[in-house]
């Protein structure tokens, strides 16, 4: 905001330079972008938060400085705005219109009449201020609107009254194939969400935005409708972005004035009309307020205020900032108050907030400089974010590289099957209608648009569905893999392809990592998604935390995906709960390994995790890694069953093995396997 230093000077009696007034705002929140020299007069520009409509005014920053500055005194001219101008205005009797409001868009809207009218320049003074502020001086009533705006932050504007049907003013939402030209001369299609300034028959201005050129009041224009109005900054807001529109009106609405203030900015534009041209007759005000502000007491302790900002403040002190700034401190004990906002500062909610202004007013400059002290907390993730890190880092270390897809999708053939799909009100298209209900669908998708024949990726990512009680929003982990895991060459031979068993292998080097010991069951009712007889559902401690298989033919060739594609889906959740969060510690033994291999054959009934069990509990400790190397089934082995060739590594911490020792070992699980159905080869 652009401001003449004389214009603050009338609200604000202070020895302080132009300079010396931007380095105290700039402490008070509003930072000084410049101070140029505009007609000899210095020019300060001023930068003002979102949240600070307040700031947009000179009546705004004046009482920044009163409460900042002590030595500062309010001018008459300041005590008058704080009263809202009463008595400044001569009014007539008789109101002359009527307004109605008809949406909740519109909290307060004032008018009144303005009579012999005439086309005369406003006086020097006000051209000269308008101009230092970056605005063009058009003539009286124009003139007036924008220097009232510039003063107390309330935006005004003037209709031609003549030419509004029925001398009257509606405030309503715009009806279908509505059309409005406004003061720039583009004709808009206006929607039924936009707020519009209408008259008996049609809309006249964009409510809180620009007027409409039809009502433009012209050298002919002899009575005038002065408008005052507060609108919900959001429904402007929403209004002139789809309209393509930007003026200092919607910056300031956007931004929220203050609805008390309505009424006495047409006192004040009244007051400076009838002081350049004494001739102009005003009617009383025609103020409705259907949805009146009622601003909500807020407790402050001044204890806890000084222990936030890290500096002492006494209670007479933060009564003194408080009510400078125009809050009304209540005192309700020992240190603590109940604080009345004013109506000019929404963005007051909570008692953080009172202490941040307590904080500007007192200065964070005289925050003392002291040595740190207390104790820290431990950097970095802990807890299930460290969890998720160490299973994405498990997930890299098996071989599959990480990808990030948007979570709003269309319908896929990968879709989780029984759940009811969701997603936002109004779809950017129909590609991204929905919320996706399985991470298969993004790496089918990602899988498609790169190499559906030979491609690892894995993806850590939200799911939605919706539920009986609302809606459910989950992290799980996917894999797909597809094609060759290795490179050929002289060391590899023909490569192996992604398939049923090692993503199993994956998927327990990945979850193993992580405290997760899972195990694969044939599921009751197959998942549509995956073939029929190669699929499984992955356990945890006796609970389902996921599912994996090949994919089925018809959603791969729907997907355009290779029919060899397998897939996994964990909740992240489910796991993280059934994960073994104990550490066990192991003596790293410095003496050789030894291997010894077994042929077994056993029935195909017989899983190979009911093996894996045996051998480890046969071989305890001795055993440090066992690994299946060979499987056979055909000539010279009887029916339903099938060779395998499964080897251990065995190591002592204290000794090195002998090949008796190891050789007992070997016995020791071919008798454990024995015991299962299994027999030598």
């Amino acid at each position: 905001m652009k401001f003449p230093y004389s214009m603050l000077r009338d609200y604000v009696d202070t020895e302080l330079s132009a300079e010396r007034i931007g380095d105290l705002l700039t402490m008070a929140g509003f930072e000084l972008e410049g101070i140029d020299e505009v007609e000899g007069e210095p020019i300060l520009d001023i930068k003002v938060m979102s949240n600070r409509g307040d700031g947009l005014s000179v009546l705004g920053l004046a009482r920044e400085v009163l409460a900042k500055d002590s030595l500062a005194k309010a001018t008459d001219l300041y005590r008058i705005a704080v009263e809202r101008f009463p008595n400044s205005a001569v009014l007539s009797d008789s109101p002359a219109t009527s307004v109605s409001i008809q949406t909740d868009d519109c909290t307060r809207y004032a008018c009144l009449i303005l009579a012999n009218i005439k086309r005369i320049d406003s006086e020097p003074w006000m051209q000269a201020r308008l101009r230092q502020s970056g605005m063009r001086p058009i003539s009286l009533l124009v003139d007036v609107t924008n220097y009232v705006m510039l003063e107390v932050g309330q935006p005004l504007h003037a209709f031609d009254f003549d030419k509004l049907a029925g001398g009257r003013i509606v405030v309503r939402k715009a009806l279908c194939g509505e059309k409005l030209t406004t003061l720039n001369g583009v004709e808009h299609e206006l929607q039924t969400d936009q707020m519009m300034i209408c008259d008996a028959k049609s809309p006249v201005g964009v409510a809180g935005v620009m007027g409409g050129l039809d009502t433009e009041v012209s050298d002919s224009t002899q009575v005038v409708l002065l408008e005052s109005a507060h609108f919900v900054n959001a429904s402007v807001r929403r209004t002139r972005k789809q309209l393509g529109l930007n003026t200092e009106a919607s910056y300031r609405f956007e931004r929220s004035v203050d609805p008390e203030g309505v009424v006495a900015a047409l006192y004040r534009c009244v007051q400076l009309v009838q002081s350049a041209d004494p001739g102009v007759t005003a009617t009383t005000v025609v103020d409705e307020y259907p949805t009146k502000l009622i601003p909500q007491a807020i407790d402050l302790r001044v204890t806890r205020a000084s222990l936030l900002l890290g500096m002492q403040i006494s209670t007479d002190q933060a009564e003194s900032y408080l009510s400078r700034l125009g809050f009304k401190p209540e005192k309700v004990g020992n240190g603590e108050f109940q604080v009345l906002p004013p109506t000019w500062r929404p963005d007051i909610v909570r008692e953080v907030d009172l202490i941040e202004e307590l904080g500007r007013v007192h200065g964070y400059d005289k925050i003392p400089e002291t040595v740190l002290h207390g104790a820290t907390t431990m950097g970095g993730p802990q807890g299930y974010q460290l969890w998720t890190d160490w299973l994405r880092e498990a997930a890299l270390r098996a071989g599959l590289s990480q990808t990030i897809s948007h979570s709003l999708s269309d319908i896929h053939p990968l879709d989780e099957p029984g759940v009811d799909r969701i997603g936002p009100r109004t779809p950017a298209s129909p590609e991204m209608a929905y919320l996706r209900s399985s991470l298969l669908t993004s790496l089918a998708d990602a899988t498609r648009r790169n190499n559906p024949k030979e491609i690892h990726i894995f993806e850590i990512g939200h799911v939605f569905s919706k539920i009986a009680h609302g809606f459910c929003d989950e992290i799980r982990l996917a894999l797909l893999s597809s094609g060759p895991l290795l490179p050929t060459g002289w060391s590899v031979g023909e490569a192996s392809s992604g398939n049923f068993f090692t993503l199993k292998g994956q998927l327990e080097s990945i979850l193993g990592a992580v405290g997760v010991s899972i195990t694969l069951r044939t599921p009751e009712h197959p998942d549509k998604r995956l073939h029929p007889t190669r699929q499984a559902i992955v356990v945890a401690s006796d609970r389902q935390i996921g599912i994996m298989g090949q994919i089925h033919p018809d959603a791969a060739r729907t997907s355009g995906l290779a029919a060899e594609t397998v897939v996994a889906e964990i909740s992240i959740q489910a796991a993280y709960d059934l994960r073994d969060a104990s550490l066990e510690l192991h003596f790293v033994s410095r003496h050789p390994g030894v291997r010894r291999d077994m042929s077994i054959l056993v029935d195909k009934s017989v899983r190979y995790e009911e093996l894996a069990v045996r051998i480890a509990n046969a071989g305890g400790d001795l055993i440090e890694r066992q690994w299946l190397f060979d499987v056979f089934a055909g000539q010279g082995i009887p029916e339903g069953k099938h060779a395998l060739g499964i080897a251990i590594q065995l190591r002592k911490p204290d000794s090195t093995f002998t090949d008796e020792e190891a050789n007992q070992v070997r016995d020791r699980v071919v008798a454990a396997l024995v015991e299962l159905g299994a027999s030598t080869r």
